[in-house]
């Protein structure tokens, strides 16, 4: 494993150096990402965001965008194990979470795992597979166990749930149950590189038809200092004024005649959860409007239904999202 600072906290400490060596760990585990993704870099510290704050990734995009190659080398950059489903519609719920089979030489039923057994899971094309197998993940995303016939097993402490979707693509996909949609800590939009980043993109094209390794990439960090991290996020203060302004933002999507359902009160605790995580990896110990500003987009959008007559205006959630923010008084 690459060479790291020792991301060891006593309990209580929250100084320069704690946030020097947070922003070293960072940096250097977006420079072992940067050897195979270019750009992306707001995408990224979302997913880290995720990570750190044990909730899970919507991530929608066109094809060809590196959705996938991100989560891999994510995987890679914190050495955590990495498990891959590719949803179809004829995927099973057994498919996912696994199943007992009859042991002819032992007499006896063995579980075999399904690949939800792992830490790091891309759900890749999600949208793919019918509402039952869908369904199967809401109790792993959820409570981090699965049940398997009758019987409840744990999963890892660092399971998370990286989905992928195309957004322009409809033919024999089913939308997310809402009820799943809300399991999502955050849903990021990948979009595509600038000029310079395409150009750099197309420079690294190698004559195996483009296939890129991720041998290149070390990590960076042990299972035991991303515990270390995670405790971290307790010591960021959140002000009465800052609550209260989550709070009138969730209600104000309630109240919106271009909303027809608003954002629950989890979007509320994803969104304190998430901004906590916006200001630890700035280098601050307390939460700004700005950074509650900064993931309202990624944690409320994809919660919620937008009224008939937006949708045929052509708003799109982030549209109507910034509007409604628009209408809500910032505290000092």
């Amino acid at each position: 494993m690459e060479q790291s600072p020792e991301l060891r906290y006593p309990a209580g400490t929250m100084d320069e150096r704690t946030f020097a060596e947070l922003d070293a760990w960072k940096r250097g585990l977006l420079d072992q990402i940067a050897q195979v993704i270019v750009g992306q870099e707001d995408a990224l510290e979302a997913l880290l965001i995720a990570l750190l704050a044990q909730g899970h990734v919507l991530l929608e995009g066109v094809p060809g965008t590196a959705k996938t190659l991100m989560v891999r080398a994510l995987a890679a950059a914190v050495g955590l194990d990495f498990g891959r489903i590719q949803f179809t519609p004829d995927l099973m719920p057994s498919d996912i979470v696994g199943t007992h089979v009859y042991d002819l030489k032992g007499g006896a039923f063995q579980l075999t795992k399904g690949p939800i057994f792992t830490e790091i899971l891309l759900a890749d094309e999600i949208n793919r597979a019918p509402a039952k197998t869908q369904s199967a993940l809401l109790e792993a995303m959820q409570e981090r166990q699965v049940s398997i016939d009758g019987q409840r097993h744990a999963l890892s402490e660092y399971f998370t749930v990286f989905a992928t979707q195309n957004p322009v693509e409809h033919e024999g996909t089913y939308p997310l149950p809402e009820a799943q949609l809300d399991r999502f800590l955050l849903k990021v939009q990948v979009g595509y590189p600038t000029p310079a980043e395409e150009d750099l993109i197309l420079s690294r094209v190698s004559a195996d038809a483009g296939t890129v390794s991720l041998a290149s990439v070390r990590p960076v960090i042990s299972r035991e200092e991303i515990a270390a991290v995670r405790a971290l996020a307790s010591r960021v203060q959140v002000e009465d004024n800052v609550r209260a302004y989550i709070r009138d933002l969730m209600r104000a999507t309630r109240s919106s005649p271009m909303v027809m359902l608003g954002a629950g009160p989890r979007a509320g605790v994803h969104l304190v959860v998430a901004a906590r995580w916006a200001a630890l990896l700035s280098g601050r110990s307390f939460v700004t409007p700005d950074d509650v500003r900064r993931m309202l987009n990624p944690v409320a959008c994809h919660r919620l239904v937008l009224s008939p007559e937006v949708e045929l205006d052509g708003l799109r959630a982030f549209e109507v999202m910034d509007r409604i923010a628009t209408t809500v008084e910032v505290p000092r």
